[in-house]
């Protein structure tokens, strides 16, 4: 029963991380010379009971803070920076689930680069005009941006979604009177 039960352990770890987690094999690694990703991916092997624990309480922190931003909504800075603190902390959980180095993957994959990109430069924008600016006005636009780059962001994980809210939008506009 135990050799069914590790066995099934490491077959979960498979699908979820796409690693395996065998002593001899991070011995042989280990040798190898190994990138920044490679290190923080075997520094960061965790049993899937962990993973779901740690993706549980990143999510629940990170939404908390999302919707605990909707308390101060009436000042700006403080609403950019915890409605920011809230989706970095929700963005990072899915790495607990799939492992840092396949988000990174994932992030960069050309089919959302420029999602991403759009997002994580609305999220550095809404933390500079809350925190360097100050300004109210400015961080509520950063923040309607950033709110936009999560949505597109999102969408690009669901196979033709953003064609079809293209689509959609073109429709809703291009609309003779």
């Amino acid at each position: 029963m135990d050799k069914m039960n590790h066995a099934f352990e490491k077959m979960k770890m498979k699908m979820m991380v796409g690693m395996e987690v065998e002593e001899e094999q991070r011995a042989s690694e280990e040798e190898s010379s190994l990138s920044f990703m490679d290190d923080l991916n075997q520094d960061c092997a965790l049993t899937t009971k962990q993973r779901f624990y740690g993706f549980a309480i990143c999510l629940s922190a990170g939404l908390t803070c999302t919707l605990l931003s909707m308390l101060v909504f009436f000042n700006p800075v403080k609403f950019g920076i915890t409605f920011t603190l809230g989706n970095l902390m929700a963005l990072g959980s899915t790495a607990f689930l799939i492992g840092p180095q396949r988000q990174v993957t994932m992030m960069l994959d050309p089919a959302r680069i420029y999602a991403t990109a759009l997002y994580l430069a609305s999220i550095i924008i809404a933390l500079f005009c809350a925190l360097y600016v100050r300004n109210k006005l400015l961080t509520l636009l950063a923040i309607i941006l950033e709110f936009s780059g999560l949505i597109w962001y999102s969408l690009s994980y669901i196979p033709f979604a953003r064609t079809m809210v293209s689509k959609a939008f073109m429709t809703c506009f291009d609309t003779e009177f």
